[in-house]
């Protein structure tokens, strides 16, 4: 297929992509496309959504069906209406332009430790619960007990390599490429802070400074094949990289767009659903006080758990389990929830933990189909959940109790 624009592509709990040139990029986890491309073969596209509207309470409405199904597959079952959040109309031509944002790939179910750790117990709205195990963080041989880095510090060679052996990860970058990465790495941040500027009138010096200080080179690395690529980092034309069961680190305009649109603020508690390669709720932990991290694939969050210390990042903590349920433990709710995977609607216990004037980010639709919808739901001090509409995205599904039929 080709398409006559440039493209962007959508990708997992934690993956997004501006692709420029004209071949539909896709590796049989995840396909994308500009809504309002020409796509050869591909019912009429997607518009972006009308901008604003508000409800006193979340209606058990199903997402508007698309017109076209990509070349994905997953299990799709339907959930019980009375569950259901806010209705996603038709998209309407006159709103503001569709803009990349990070979907995934369909989470597997999390497999079942030999010797289990210690779990949390998260009850759900219907009395059912699910046992979250706690992502531990086990000390990598040899890794030393003071950080590689700290936020601030010098960033290095040497810092990078060291972060490296403390989390327990392999890395074959050469100090000529690393410092081939520094210079193109000025060139990004430009590139975010225009990009920012032109959707949102003026880019967040926050989400600047956390792009600059944070190295994303560390992040850049394949959990299933075991396989650094720090070398791709920075790249001139932003892609998602894939990191191992079937998940992806988002391109870096994708994830500046989720973190300027969820307005951190320093007092801010922070749960992100999905946490995938760890990129997103480190930037985060940047601009906020804390930030809680749930993750579905079990290899995956146990690996990425190890990946915060060696930068002393100390105000990030992550689970395995379904994000559907939320972080209930966590006393007083969170500022910010951002969920990074389509879902066929709001969960009400994300909604239960949404602070007063609280942000909950989640883009709502059917599985692998055209017509999804980023909605920003926040409550008010009284408590009423008032929701407004985007953008129209295209995002993998989100795994776990929301994929449920109905009971």
């Amino acid at each position: 297929m080709r398409i006559t624009k440039t493209m962007i592509i959508f990708s997992g709990l934690a993956a997004t992509v501006a692709l420029a040139g004209g071949l539909v990029w896709g590796t049989g986890l995840y396909m994308a496309y500009w809504p309002g491309a020409a796509v050869s073969g591909a019912a009429a596209p997607l518009q972006a959504v009308a901008p604003v509207q508000s409800v006193s309470t979340v209606q058990p409405v199903a997402p508007p069906e698309a017109s076209a199904t990509l070349e994905a597959s997953a299990s799709a079952n339907a959930t019980a209406p009375s569950e259901a959040a806010v209705p996603a109309p038709e998209a309407s031509a006159s709103a503001a332009p569709t803009v990349p944002v990070v979907a995934k790939a369909p989470a597997p179910a999390p497999a079942k430790a030999a010797a289990p750790a210690p779990a949390v117990v998260a009850a759900s709205g219907a009395g059912r619960v699910l046992a979250m195990d706690e992502a531990q963080a086990s000390p990598v041989p040899g890794s030393a007990a003071v950080s590689a880095w700290s936020p601030g510090a010098p960033w290095n060679f040497k810092a990078y390599t060291e972060a490296m052996r403390q989390s327990g990860r392999s890395t074959e970058l050469s100090e000529k490429d690393f410092s081939e990465l520094q210079a193109r790495k000025a060139v990004a941040v430009q590139a975010i802070e225009k990009y920012l500027a032109r959707r949102f009138g003026k880019a967040d010096p926050n989400v600047l400074r956390a792009f600059r200080e944070l190295p994303r080179e560390y992040y850049h690395y394949d959990y299933q094949q075991k396989r650094a690529f720090a070398a791709n980092t920075y790249e001139a034309a932003p892609k998602p990289w894939a990191i191992g069961f079937g998940s992806a680190l988002s391109d870096y305009l994708g994830q500046a767009y989720m973190t300027q649109l969820c307005r951190p603020r320093p007092d801010d508690t922070v749960l992100e659903i999905g946490t995938g390669s760890g990129f997103q709720s480190s930037l985060l932990s940047r601009m906020v006080k804390d930030v809680y991290s749930v993750e579905i694939i079990k290899p995956l969050g146990t690996e990425v758990a190890r990946i915060y210390k060696p930068l002393g990042l100390d105000n990030v903590r992550t689970r395995v389990g379904d994000g559907y349920f939320g972080w209930p433990e966590v006393q007083g709710g969170f500022d910010i929830i951002m969920v990074t995977c389509v879902a066929r609607y709001v969960s009400p216990e994300l909604l239960k933990q949404l602070k007063p004037e609280g942000r909950l980010i989640v883009p709502i639709g059917q599985p692998f189909k055209r017509g999804q919808v980023l909605y920003v739901f926040t409550k008010d001090k009284a408590g009423k959940v008032h929701s407004r509409k985007d953008v129209g995205v295209y995002f993998i599904p989100m795994t776990g109790k929301i994929m449920e039929g109905k009971s």
